[in-house]
């Protein structure tokens, strides 16, 4: 991938991730470095989730981007945030009030 193609493909990740949290100003260097390490995450990727084996779906990116942002986003571990997407499924309310509660709990 070309260092222009990288920026793109960064700059309307980090306009979906602004979207998805609210539309919010405030955050645009949060959501920056974490659509660079989306997008450099999965450029390293040998397989993407359609590539894995049907059977045992062991190769999902998305989820692993999925928790990776939860606990960039709330300050959560990785295991924690799995633990509540496994825990809470979709409901995105529950998982980053979950997820602000742990936090708090631990006085970071």
């Amino acid at each position: 991938m070309s260092e222009d193609e990288r920026h793109a493909r960064i700059q309307q990740r980090a306009y979906e991730i602004w979207q998805r949290e609210g539309s919010l100003d405030g955050d645009h260097e949060r959501h920056w470095r974490q659509a660079e390490m989306e997008i450099d995450r999965e450029a390293a990727l040998p397989l993407t989730a359609g590539d894995a084996v049907p059977e045992t779906r062991e190769i999902d990116s998305t989820d692993v981007l999925t928790v990776e942002a939860l606990a960039m986003r709330t300050g959560i571990s990785g295991d924690e945030a799995q633990e509540l997407l496994d825990r809470l499924g979709n409901d995105r309310a529950a998982i980053e009030q979950a997820a602000r509660s742990l936090k708090a709990k631990r006085g970071i």
